[in-house]
């Protein structure tokens, strides 16, 4: 029986709005297609499409210099593609960015860390090892962690990581 569902994409957006996201930094994510259509045609979320994960950290660390409220969106292979701006910028920097990252591949059957791929496995302990608070979405009754997410990234002034378990619906 899985432990994961898939998350209705509408449902993550309100998410969004609750947790008082201005705008949407990502790298396109195939594990989050869903979500990000809607963002692109919502009028209230600012979404910028970004080249890559060190630009999308980058970026959203601007906007919180500009007032802004910023979500950065990702796949788990850009996290380990961006670790050194996560470090430099976001936890030097002491930006409270919140991460949302997609568990592309992962079995729903089990926990990330028993998962048998590798980029799954290894997102969390990566986390762990850099001190970044994280939290992970495993269906629908998970979202309130989102806005719990962005509390906690603006209390601590620094960033945030909320997986997404499943494919967004």
């Amino acid at each position: 029986m899985p432990l994961a569902e898939s998350i209705p994409a509408p449902a993550l957006l309100d998410a969004l709005r609750a947790a008082g996201v201005t705008d949407v930094v990502a790298v396109p994510d195939t594990h989050q297609r869903t979500l990000i259509e809607l963002l692109q045609a919502d009028p209230d979320i600012r979404f910028i499409q970004t080249t890559t994960e060190d630009e999308a950290i980058a970026l959203a660390a601007g906007l919180v210099v500009g007032g802004r409220r910023p979500l950065v969106q990702i796949q788990h292979a850009g996290m380990y593609a961006s670790v050194n701006n996560l470090r430099g910028v976001a936890i030097d920097g002491g930006f409270p960015l919140v991460l949302l990252i997609g568990l592309l591949g992962r079995d729903p059957r089990k926990p990330p860390r028993e998962n048998f791929d590798s980029m799954v496995r290894y997102a969390e302990p990566l986390l762990d090892a850099l001190e970044v608070p994280h939290v992970l979405l495993d269906g629908p009754a998970d979202l309130p962690r989102l806005a719990e997410a962005a509390r906690l990234a603006a209390a601590r002034s620094g960033p945030v990581a909320v997986f997404v378990g499943m494919t967004t619906a």
